[in-house]
């Protein structure tokens, strides 16, 4: 470093060779030092200055363009909790107006994290308070067990159980908020929905997935996120649903019978308005599968579409339906109906004695098992078979329930001449009271196949024509004969013309014979008959009048009866504008 003399001596020198003052030298040096050293602390102080604005800038900048980027990108949804990445959306099921059949509901689960519990005995005989189904001393138990952190107590509280785990006060239960599946109207239609139960489960969050019903067959829909948000929209009328249920449960009890079916179907597209089976369950409680015993004596058993049967008579209307659409008979072609008609060492006989002959009419309206089985001889075997695999009664139902694809029709394997006979009049052939019904729909819409459904659908379906309008319209007559004056006069309702057909089928016995006094009572028709809108099809399993000397087990005196009461109940709720007898008498004639 270069040192600057304060006191330059020749400066000094000179100045006194002048006469002047020796310190003013001095001092003007210090002042030019002074300045020196301050314009170099500015330029110093003004480069920090301008390096520190740069990076302020710089920051700031940085702080924007980050904020910029993050705004414009894409909203990434945040993580579940701890790892739990379960799917609990689930859509709701209504019926035909937009009334709640199912939906989800915010509930709570509960556990117990051991590391927060304070006295594990109190807390287990308190929830044992709660919840009368805990075993207090195994939960104890588990609650103080020192290797445990983690107890799982109960999937699913209601909100007053949760409120009184809460009043418990103690840190180590935890609540853990979850959905539920939730159906609203208890027992009603539970054969249709099913039920569900939970599939993964985590604290926080448990995936409902189907168990029975529409709730299963309908899981991947209903469990569709894209679709969460809209509902599945069944046929079935809540109210007529309610009413069908509740008629039916009154003629079980009043008629001694083990289970019942009923079912309201629209004539025109196959929707099932109302499909009931008892007895029934709640599907917010769904009971265990039976592991043992008959299932058909199980609540979960759906007695409408697993339910297979003999019908019995109802399956006449097939065999005069296919004569007449043949072209091989008239309503007034006479019948030979002397008896007994044996065939093959079996004996056919009629309930009583109707005479040596009967026009294909009354052969019908009086169930003479004869005289359809005569027409099943003029049918055939092959053209039988065809007739009934159209109209769907050999094939299992494609019905939205699981329980459906299961019922499988029975048939004999060696379809003989005699088979063929004992078929027409509902002998051999077991099906569904849902294959019945759709059967009947095509009967009286004017010939159209439907296929029957769970689901809304408004607009009828292109189908194939299974007979001709003619022949529904004389089957349409005929039905509404039996009940005027044939086996189903207990089915008249004023206002309303009812048609129809009774079935009371012997039921088998496990030796391979048939019961004397047990009968799977019948009755499929359809009403208004001058315009048929609906069918219906009542079942009951071994019904019995009691009313008078000797019980009376046939379908006339037992299931017709409450059909009745079931078109009295709900037609007016489904806005059909009773007729008068005049205009009922009018519409109807034997041609």
């Amino acid at each position: 470093m270069v040192r600057t003399p304060l006191r330059p001596l020749p400066r000094i020198l000179d100045a006194r060779a002048q006469g002047e003052n020796p310190q003013a030298v001095e001092r003007e040096m210090l002042r030019v030092r002074r300045e020196q050293a301050r314009d170099i602390g500015r330029k110093r102080a003004e480069w920090r200055l301008l390096i520190l604005a740069v990076l302020f800038f710089a920051g700031y900048a940085a702080i924007g363009t980050r904020m910029g980027l993050l705004a414009a990108a894409p909203v990434i949804e945040a993580e579940p909790y701890v790892g739990e990445q379960i799917a609990d959306a689930r859509a709701d099921i209504l019926d035909r107006n937009g009334r709640i059949l199912a939906t989800n509901l915010v509930t709570n689960s509960l556990y117990a994290e051991l590391r927060y519990m304070i006295d594990g005995d109190r807390a287990a005989a308190e929830l044992a308070r709660i919840f009368p189904d805990v075993d207090e001393d195994r939960l104890a138990a588990r609650l103080t067990d020192p290797d445990r952190s983690f107890v799982w107590i109960r999937a699913r509280l209601s909100p007053e159980q949760a409120q009184a785990v809460h009043d418990i006060g103690e840190p180590g239960l935890l609540l853990g908020p979850r959905q539920m599946r939730l159906y609203p109207n208890g027992r009603l239609a539970a054969h249709v929905l099913g039920g569900a139960g939970y599939g993964q489960q985590g604290v926080t969050a448990a995936e409902i997935i189907g168990t029975a019903g529409i709730e299963h067959r309908m899981d991947a829909r209903l469990r569709d996120p894209d679709l969460a948000d809209v509902p599945l929209t069944l046929s079935l009328d809540l109210a007529v649903q309610g009413v069908v249920e509740e008629v039916l449960g009154s003629g079980i009890e009043m008629l001694n019978a083990r289970a019942g079916s009923a079912i309201i179907m629209d004539a025109d597209t196959g929707e099932l308005v109302a499909m009931a089976s008892l007895p029934d369950f709640d599907p917010n409680d769904r009971p265990a599968p039976p592991v043992e015993g008959d299932p058909t004596e199980h609540p979960l058993f759906n007695h409408a579409v697993q339910g297979v049967y003999e019908l019995g008579s109802v399956m006449k209307s097939f065999a005069v339906a296919q004569a007449l659409d043949l072209g091989l008979v008239t309503p007034e072609t006479v019948i030979d109906t002397r008896g007994p008609l044996r065939m093959a060492g079996f004996s056919i006989r009629d309930y009583r004695n109707y005479g040596a002959e009967l026009p294909v009419s009354e052969v019908f309206v009086h169930s003479s098992n004869i005289g359809t089985a005569r027409l099943a001889q003029m049918i055939g075997i092959d053209r039988q078979q065809d007739f009934l695999r159209r109209f769907g009664f050999l094939d299992p139902l494609d019905l939205e329930v699981t329980e459906a694809r299961r019922a499988l029709p029975q048939f004999p394997e060696r379809w003989g001449e005699l088979s063929a006979m004992t078929i027409s009049y509902g002998h051999g052939l077991s099906t569904t009271p849902v294959h019945l019904a759709a059967g009947y729909a095509a009967l009286v819409n004017g010939g159209r196949r439907v296929v029957p459904t769970l689901l809304r659908r408004p607009e009828v379906q292109p189908v194939e024509q299974l007979v001709t309008p003619e022949t529904s319209r004389q089957m349409r007559a005929m039905m509404h004969a039996v009940v005027e004056r044939g086996t189903a006069r207990m089915a008249q309702v004023e206002g309303y013309a009812v048609g129809g057909k009774t079935g009371s089928a012997d039921k088998p016995n496990p030796q391979g014979r048939y019961y004397d006094d047990r009968v799977i009572a019948t009755f499929a028709g359809a009403f208004p008959m001058t315009d048929p809108r609906y069918v219906i099809v009542v079942t009951l399993d071994e019904p019995s009048e009691t009313s008078g000397e000797q019980a009376r087990r046939t379908a006339g005196w037992t299931v017709v009866p409450v059909a009745a009461e079931m078109v009295r109940r709900i037609a007016p709720m489904m806005g059909m504008r009773p007729q008068s007898d005049a205009e009922i008498e009018a519409a109807f004639s034997l041609r």
